[in-house]
């Protein structure tokens, strides 16, 4: 199974969830503490670097959603742990549409991961 497949079979349910348990959940993350939210962004870092690591490929197709990912979630993870007791996403139109476009994303890479093969 090639690089990508795979691990938008783990990063596809995992955006679904995370999109789904975030918004459900907001209200409770307003108020996390600095140290958690650095120990967030470094487990965000480190996912990140490992997705860049097995796959950082630029191209016109869906698995390039698995490049951005990485990236996203590397550069996530910098920001969270440079800036831990920055305010973080609160609750309001921007929240809801980023959490959208994750389930959207996550749905995507889903289906790429666990569809059948061309």
């Amino acid at each position: 199974m090639e690089i990508s497949r795979r691990i938008a079979r783990i990063l596809g349910p995992f955006l679904v969830v995370l999109s789904l348990t975030e918004g459900f959940n907001i209200r409770t993350f307003a108020g996390n503490p600095a140290q958690v939210v650095f120990l967030n962004g470094t487990l965000l870092f480190v996912a990140g670097v490992a997705i860049l690591q097995a796959y950082a490929r630029w191209s016109w197709s869906l698995s390039t959603l698995v490049t951005v990912a990485g990236w996203a979630f590397l550069l996530g993870g910098v920001y969270r742990m440079a800036m831990p007791a920055a305010p973080q996403l609160a609750e309001g139109p921007a929240t809801v549409v980023l959490l959208a476009a994750l389930l959207v994303i996550g749905g995507l890479l889903s289906l790429k991961g666990y569809g059948r093969t061309p």
